[in-house]
């Protein structure tokens, strides 16, 4: 996902003055930004930080909807709703199926030796940002069986 279109998506709703959707791409451009500068490439930043933004802000809503107290249906609702919108523009994860087909394909030999500590060390730099943590150590774990 490039910076641009969310840009473009942003300016969008300001037009059609739909604004719970545009609070909720501002937040994501905003977030995008502070973690270029904080990078060093305020100018130019990478399509796989905003992607890795992108996950970080949608894992945070999640949180914000399980940790939202059952009698305040209207939060629920407003978290809900950015929820929604942040996973239009998340990149697809891997599924389990196909982290296990990675693994088997790529790390064969890592696999046969049955450390998770060196495995996990080996293959969370290649998968990140293209599977879940939590599903790649389920993977692995039930792997090193």
């Amino acid at each position: 996902m490039e910076l641009a279109v969310l840009q473009k998506d942003m300016i969008a709703a300001m037009k059609a003055k739909d604004k719970p959707r545009k609070e909720a791409i501002s937040a994501l451009v905003s977030a995008v930004k502070k973690a270029g500068i904080d990078a060093g490439c305020r100018e130019d930043i990478p399509e796989s930080m905003v992607d890795q933004v992108i996950l970080k802000e949608q894992k945070t809503a999640k949180e914000q909807i399980d940790t939202c107290p059952a009698d305040r249906t209207d939060l629920k609702a407003e978290y809900q709703f950015r929820y929604d919108v942040i996973s239009e523009y998340a990149p697809q994860l891997m599924s389990a199926d196909e982290v296990k087909a990675f693994l088997e394909e790529k790390f064969a030999d890592l696999l046969a030796t049955k450390n998770k500590g060196m495995i996990m060390k080996n293959v969370m730099p290649e998968l990140k940002g293209k599977a879940d943590g939590k599903v790649i150590n389920q993977v692995v774990a039930e792997l090193c069986k």
